[in-house]
């Protein structure tokens, strides 16, 4: 079992297929994805190799991201070959929903079990004004068929003073007949986005306030389950989920590992660089890959350091997909 020395065991793999992505959002990339690291990307037997040796130390849960991991024609083929590794669950994706509408179906017959799509708003004119494309009716629609597939999803809302924080209560009222989880992710510093962070943060402990008070209770999580501190309402088919990274103790919970598209272990998002992996994927070498592994775990320190300003090499979130 891959476990470090505060006791924290990793059952979940984050696994960044891409770094590109054909949104601009606001908070994370506003001029549009730009080319400055290599691009030779992990090819499908790397991935194979990487997703076996997580797999041979305990890791139930693979998550696939980017930048937008349906950039990859390769991405069904990514999918299946995750989803047929002995000891893998679960197989979860996070996309900002471009291709979601047409590609659903292909995604769910290659094995994914669970999703979750990013939507800052629900406002169409919003919604364009953060990412820069007016798709939010296809994601919608998209959101619905994969429901209809038995796909858990979950949606994902950077919270934003300027832009979002006064649709708190729309998005209550979709998820009161929307069977997804909904998920409040207080805006992050990273590298590139200060100005934007000091005008746009704001702490998600108030909405933790209303929805105790308005009924809501918390529910337990489970081993493989993300830091959200998730709630549900007798009265709501949808359950919210609020992460705050800059809360006490966020990182007391940490179960997951984050490789970049190019091969590099992140013991931490805000890490300030990753450890490559690659040579131990490329022999295609399981076994060479997990004491590599079990070695780099030691390494692992006890928080982000976020909360005193600290972001590490992370200059945006498409770096390694949140």
């Amino acid at each position: 079992m891959l476990e470090d020395k505060f006791g924290r065991r990793f059952h979940y793999l984050r696994l960044s297929i891409t770094d590109v992505c054909n949104f601009r959002c606001d908070y994370c990339l506003p001029d549009g994805y730009a080319c400055d690291s290599d691009r030779n990307f992990l090819s499908v037997s790397e991935i194979q190799t990487l997703v076996k040796g997580f797999a041979a130390l305990g890791t139930s849960k693979v998550r696939i991201t980017g930048g937008e991991p349906s950039l990859r024609k390769d991405l069904a083929e990514i999918i299946k070959n995750c989803a047929n590794t002995p000891g893998i669950e679960h197989v979860a994706m996070t996309t900002n929903g471009y291709k979601l509408e047409s590609n659903i179906q292909t995604w769910v017959d290659a094995g994914l079990d669970s999703l979750n799509v990013s939507i800052d708003s629900l406002d169409p004119r919003m919604f364009q004004s953060i990412t820069g494309h007016d798709s939010l009716d296809s994601i919608l629609t998209g959101i619905d068929k994969a429901l209809a597939l038995g796909v858990k999803v979950k949606v994902n809302v950077v919270l934003m003073k300027q832009y979002n924080a006064a649709e708190f209560s729309q998005f209550l009222n979709w998820v009161k007949s929307t069977p997804i989880s909904l998920r409040f992710i207080e805006l992050m510093q990273t590298g590139d986005n200060l100005t934007f962070f000091q005008e746009n943060h704001v702490s998600g402990l108030p909405f933790k306030e209303q929805l105790l008070e308005s009924g809501w209770s918390q529910l337990i999580r489970s081993k493989t389950a993300g830091p959200a501190q998730e709630f549900y309402h007798p009265d709501s088919e949808g359950r919210i989920g609020l992460i705050m990274p800059y809360s006490k103790d966020f990182c007391g919970t940490c179960n997951r590992l984050r490789v970049s598209a190019i091969g590099k272990l992140h013991l931490c998002l805000f890490a300030e660089q990753g450890l490559d992996i690659r040579a131990s994927l490329q022999s295609a070498d399981s076994i060479e890959l997990q004491k590599q592994l079990s070695s780099l775990l030691s390494d692992k320190e006890a928080t982000h350091w976020l909360q005193d300003g600290y972001t590490g090499g992370t200059k945006h979130l498409a770096m390694l997909g949140g």
